[in-house]
């Protein structure tokens, strides 16, 4: 059983998919690993620490791929890494299929039973297996540490001979695994924290932590949450009348952040420009969804923009990836458990389950097919029956 893991070709992604303590545990499974060389420097991790843990270092990718059973990744695979790859070899990452009908095709025709990491059902026995959680929780402490950094003043609350400092005021939009971090981080830091979200479950989480819930708690927010504990799209006519709420709670504002996202569909917009023009010189927009088209209006991907009235929007990429050490720290484990479950530990192989429910729900490609039935090519239309002509 061999396994590869490649340096990640992505300019914004600096974690990688295995850490000495995930090769420990892959060798003692039986496994070959084989690692690229420099592949963990990013996430300072040196090819010394690999081999000291039982990997092997391969100069190059291709290299690293020749005759992996198992390739594990951060990102879904280039059309180039995935030739690479021999027909058969399972790969496990965060594939981003939503959209992407032509690299999953590539995938398919590549020959490879490709699984994406962030389609983990949410029950109890995936909770180690869950990239977005592991992810998000680091993006929302994150989206904290870089608004304040950006604000320029201090967060708590400081009684001196001097005078007093009032304490920041940071509102997070998105109770999310990322929001409750914020939260969190924000209190911790002694900020006023507020927060929204359209799932009325969240309320209780959000006062739990010490912040103050607000939203519109009309019947339909009662009704906002999809069985899986996502949440759903709301009605034009709710959506009008949150904004309404948040658009006066948003102009008193130091710091927002910004995480909401719905599955496969483009980020809510949750911040317009007449929010942003009401907010204060020096105030900070945090928008954790900026990849999926933004919460915030005016965000830019990648970049920070300062607005006329000197209002700061962050748009950082791949924010888990700002802290690469710790991110890749726990997504190796969240791979490594995963794979754990496809290894036959008395014969030291790969025994894929095909019937598992973790195993259906992520699997996207398989014997040269898109296989996930979200994602399957949608069949032609049958093509229309010429009407019978009538017998003489």
């Amino acid at each position: 059983m061999r396994i590869a893991v490649i340096t990640e070709t992505d300019p914004h992604e600096d974690r990688v998919a295995a850490t000495p303590e995930t090769v420990k545990k892959l060798v003692a499974l039986g496994a070959t690993v084989s690692i690229e060389a420099g592949a963990g420097l990013a996430s300072g991790v040196t090819d010394a620490d690999y081999q000291g843990a039982g990997a092997t270092t391969a100069p190059n990718a291709q290299a690293a791929l020749a005759d992996a059973d198992v390739v594990l990744k951060v990102r879904r695979p280039t059309a180039a890494e995935a030739g690479q790859m021999k027909r058969g070899a399972i790969v496990l990452a965060i594939m981003d299929p939503y959209g992407a009908e032509a690299a999953l095709q590539s995938m398919a025709d590549a020959g490879l039973s490709a699984f994406a990491m962030e389609l983990m059902p949410r029950i109890t026995r995936a909770q180690v297996m869950d990239v977005l959680s592991s992810q998000a929780n680091l993006a929302g402490y994150r989206a904290v540490i870089d608004g304040a950094a950006e604000y320029g003043r201090a967060l708590p609350m400081m009684m001196t001979a001097a005078g007093t400092v009032p304490a920041a005021r940071i509102f997070i939009m998105g109770v999310g695994v990322a929001g409750l971090q914020a939260i969190a981080t924000a209190r911790r830091l002694g900020a006023v924290v507020t927060a929204t979200d359209v799932r009325p479950a969240t309320k209780e989480q959000v006062e739990s932590l010490g912040a103050k819930f607000l939203a519109v708690e009309d019947e339909e927010f009662l009704q906002a949450q999809t069985a899986g504990g996502y949440a759903k799209e709301m009605s034009k006519d709710y959506q009008a009348k949150q904004a309404a709420l948040v658009a006066s709670h948003i102009a008193k504002q130091d710091i927002v952040i910004t995480t909401a996202l719905i599955p496969g569909r483009p980020a809510p917009r949750l911040v317009t420009e007449d929010m942003i023009a009401s907010m204060r010189p020096g105030s900070v927009l945090i928008d954790l969804a900026v990849e999926r088209g933004g919460n915030v209006a005016l965000a830019k991907p990648g970049e920070i923009v300062t607005t006329p009235n000197g209002v700061k929007i962050v748009g950082h990429l791949n924010v888990p990836g700002r802290l690469a050490a710790t991110s890749s720290s726990l997504y190796s484990k969240n791979l490594f458990n995963f794979l754990e479950t496809m290894i036959d530990k008395a014969s030291k192989a790969l025994a894929v389950k095909w019937d598992d429910e973790l195993v259906k729900a992520t699997n996207l490609t398989r014997d040269g097919a898109v296989v996930h039935p979200n994602f399957m090519p949608k069949a032609p239309d049958p093509a229309p029956v010429a009407p019978a002509t009538p017998s003489a």
